[in-house]
């Protein structure tokens, strides 16, 4: 192995074993070609592991996995590496004053979910069948060329074409609210202006829809009262993240480490 790409991870004079970094290059990325770049951001990452496993071994914790799923469990270093920090991180909870000059920014962020009122054209297909997607591919961009030709026709179109049952009323969905479609559905549709239909054929596991949107509900702005609770939890949950840099950061800075470099950016996972 080349050294000079590959080299010993050391953390406060304990030797990583190369095979735990290179399972962890996995969840990190480099360009084409450049293997050793994956393999630093591994590194930094395995090396900020076990400093805080280091630290938490220093504080005599002991490991009590929790459990994160059915039947689903930490495994002890998660456990270990959550109990330091709940440790040593306390998060102060916002004041009050605080959380109403955060939503003060731009009340408008915080509405109800809207209401979208729907038509599609769907082409069916099985998007794993690469031969039978692209063939509905075809025929969804020749509908949705129509559709965008001549808008008024689009019920009579999605009546004669359509591979939904809502073709017996036009490709009418009625009124469609965050969760009551498919993701990618959704998404578009929350990229869309009221009338509008998609320009490109948007593919969910049904196949491919070209959608129109015939009416938009935009949800009310929320009063303070009944947002507190999240903006607060939110300002929490940043004020931990804060903390925990900190107090990662003061580890790296009285840690012995070679064979990486925490403190390149450009290095992070």
């Amino acid at each position: 192995m080349n050294a000079a790409l590959f080299p010993d991870l050391v953390v406060n004079g304990e030797t990583v074993p190369h095979a735990v970094v290179a399972a962890e290059t996995q969840n990190h990325t480099g360009p084409k070609g450049k293997p050793g770049i994956a393999w630093r951001k591994a590194a930094n990452a395995v090396a900020i592991r076990t400093l805080l496993l280091q630290e938490a071994a220093r504080r005599g914790i002991a490991p009590e996995p929790a459990e994160v799923g059915p039947g689903r469990f930490e495994t002890e270093e998660e456990a270990l590496i959550r109990g330091l920090l709940d440790t040593a991180i306390d998060a102060q909870a916002p004041s009050e004053d605080a959380i109403r000059a955060e939503w003060l920014k731009d009340p408008s962020r915080f509405r109800a979910p809207p209401l979208w009122e729907v038509s599609h054209i769907l082409v069916a297909c099985d998007p794993r069948d690469e031969a039978g997607r692209e063939k509905a591919l075809t025929k969804a961009r020749v509908l949705t060329a129509a559709a965008l030709d001549a808008p008024k026709g689009f019920a009579k179109l999605a009546g004669e074409e359509s591979d939904c049952g809502s073709k017996s009323a036009g490709g009418a969905l009625g009124q469609l609210g965050p969760g009551d479609t498919v993701p990618e559905f959704e998404a578009a549709l929350r990229e869309m202006a009221e009338h509008e239909i998609t320009a490109d054929p948007v593919l969910t596991r049904h196949g491919y829809h070209i959608i129109r949107l015939d009416g938009l509900a935009k949800g009310a702005v929320l009063p303070f009262d009944a947002v507190k609770p999240r903006i607060a939890e939110a300002m929490e949950k940043a004020a931990w993240v804060r903390a925990a840099n900190v107090f990662v950061a003061g580890l790296v800075a009285d840690a012995e480490i070679k064979g990486a470099d925490l403190k390149n950016p450009e290095m992070a996972g």
